[in-house]
């Protein structure tokens, strides 16, 4: 796991603030039943860093995972975590999620060149795949020959990763999503996802987080929490301070 939130009157005037009263009900009474209704898994967006979110963008619980595609404990949680808060918390409208990578290793980058190849509506589907195929996947690059190994770690970045595609049967599972090869080849290209990529490390970096899964909620780092158990203790407090009026 180690690595690094008028209208009183009076006389002639309660007529009409009563009338304004009823608009206002009226209006709020609109808005809960628009809240009440909404999809709030659907509601997916990426962010300026490349980060990946679902959820009610007012929510008052924002959670962001930090996550390494090649850690097994992400993978483990992922399983745990993810069921939970699609089916109680998020559809309330209480809780946004944010997935951020945190990068380890060679493989890390080229599996998250390709969670975001295709429609970033579609991000969680490879997202959620990536992790559920993670035994299979991740074998290989543990059983990779030596010569296998030397082609990810020597080359120019787009050649070391087109490598580890092909090693690792990454192709045969983009191709599952309807993106061919060539397709897979171009996103493993895209310099701007690069970038963005390289601007969530350079963040990662300022907040110190060093070990994954990691997590921050409402922007604070939760300390020594690396698993489900610790962040639905930690979204269970905060819901808890917000009905309170705590926070």
């Amino acid at each position: 796991m180690k690595l690094a939130g008028m209208k009183t009157a009076l006389g002639a005037m309660v007529l009409a603030a009563g009338a304004m009263t009823c608009v206002s009900a009226s209006a709020k009474t609109s808005k809960s039943l628009e809240k009440a209704s909404t999809n709030w898994n659907s509601r997916i967006e990426m962010t300026a860093d490349g980060s990946h979110r679902f959820g009610n963008p007012d929510a008052p619980v924002k959670l962001t995972e930090y996550v390494s595609y090649t850690c097994p404990h992400c993978a483990h949680y992922q399983q745990q975590s993810d069921p939970v808060l699609r089916l109680t918390v998020v559809p309330k409208g209480k809780v946004q999620v944010t997935v951020t990578n945190l990068l380890r290793n060679p493989v890390d980058l080229t599996v998250a060149m390709l969670a975001n190849c295709g429609d970033p509506k579609r991000f969680f589907v490879r997202h959620n795949a990536f992790f559920a195929t993670q035994d299979t996947w991740l074998q290989k690059a543990i059983d990779a020959t030596k010569s296998q190994q030397q082609r990810w770690y020597q080359g120019p970045m787009i050649d070391r990763m087109r490598a580890m595609a092909s090693d690792l049967d990454l192709y045969k599972i983009m191709s599952g999503w309807g993106i061919d090869r060539a397709q897979t080849d171009a996103c493993l290209a895209d310099k701007a996802m690069l970038e963005k990529l390289s601007n969530q490390q350079a963040e990662i970096a300022k907040l110190g987080l060093k070990s994954t899964p990691s997590f921050t909620l409402n922007g604070k780092v939760l300390t020594d929490v690396h698993d489900w158990t610790g962040v639905s203790t930690a979204i269970t407090s905060a819901l808890a301070d917000e009905r309170d009026g705590t926070v």
